[in-house]
């Protein structure tokens, strides 16, 4: 399969700028008080993210006949999910990083404690937000009530929350590939798989599309993740956003840390291989998802 990646970065700039002009109708509201908490959750949204998240719920809604607008609560729900992650992952307490995509962290510029609750107010205002797709033309109430359940599910104790405790409790220690795997599909995995679902289940797809897109996702999270520990190698700064070798700082487990480059790099092209078989059964309507996994072989941040 040929990949364009001039005219596929084309497609993913439109996209987040869709995303962002509903994250912007969402979040910037001037009467908001107190006003320093809605700085922070704006200073921690608009950070220069690629949103893959809530693109991936409305590629999912779009591939069940759905459209993007009809999701975008729950879609910007999830970034607003995904971005108190890093908030609280930049924490002294966690990561202790100083940047986060070229930016002062949110401690940095706000504070430890008022970014432990910037952090809290997001993941607050996004299960508000999620409610709103409730209200939207064409989608079915307990579809949403199964999506939030399965988006809380996914982002807690048992999915990301999860994953990041046992990337804490790790640190310093050997750790093998299946338990690196399974680190990494709770911490990473488990918001890109839900995303996903969630665009497609409001939008009633079938079970066999449905097992298509969670096997993409699962895939996809791995080679993302991949890639990524890749990137914290041998990346470049100045895209990045932030100094390399946080992971080896850090003293964590990763992919080439574990296999070496060469190996890693083999892992992260069979789990785009596989990403795209899983879609075989999808028409043109799934290109988009087709070439966001090979997207993951040449970012480069």
């Amino acid at each position: 399969m040929t990949f364009a990646l001039d005219k596929f970065t084309e497609q993913i700039k439109s996209r987040k700028q869709f995303v962002d002009s509903c994250l912007d109708e969402y979040l910037h509201q001037v009467d908001a008080f107190p006003p320093l908490i809605h700085e922070a959750m704006c200073y921690a949204v608009f950070n220069g993210g690629k949103r893959l998240r809530p693109i991936m719920v409305m590629e999912g809604a779009i591939i069940a006949g759905g459209t993007r607008e009809s999701v975008a609560p729950v879609a910007c729900a999830l970034e607003m999910i995904h971005s108190y992650s890093l908030v609280h992952d930049d924490l002294p307490a966690m990561d202790n990083d100083d940047f986060r995509r070229g930016k002062p962290t949110c401690h940095k510029v706000y504070g430890e404690a008022n970014a432990i609750l910037t952090g809290d107010a997001l993941l607050t205002a996004a299960f508000e937000l999620m409610t709103r797709n409730a209200d939207i033309n064409g989608i079915n109430t307990k579809l949403v009530l199964k999506v939030i359940q399965e988006i809380a599910s996914a982002a807690g104790s048992r999915g990301m929350v999860g994953g990041q405790v046992i990337d804490l409790v790790s640190e310093g220690k050997n750790i093998d590939f299946a338990s690196l795997k399974a680190l990494h599909s709770l911490k990473t995995g488990e918001l890109f798989r839900v995303s996903l679902r969630a665009g497609a289940i409001l939008h009633n797809i079938d079970e066999k599309g449905l097992q298509a897109l969670e096997k993409y996702a699962r895939h996809f999270g791995l080679a993302f993740q991949i890639t990524d520990d890749i990137l914290d190698v041998k990346g470049n700064p100045e895209f990045l956003g932030k100094p390399i070798g946080s992971d080896a700082k850090n003293h964590k487990t990763t992919y080439p840390g574990l296999f070496g480059l060469e190996k890693a790099w083999q892992l992260a092209q069979e789990n785009v291989n596989t990403c795209i078989e899983s879609l075989d059964g999808l028409g043109t309507e799934a290109d988009f998802l087709r070439d966001l996994a090979l997207f993951t072989l040449h970012r480069n941040s």
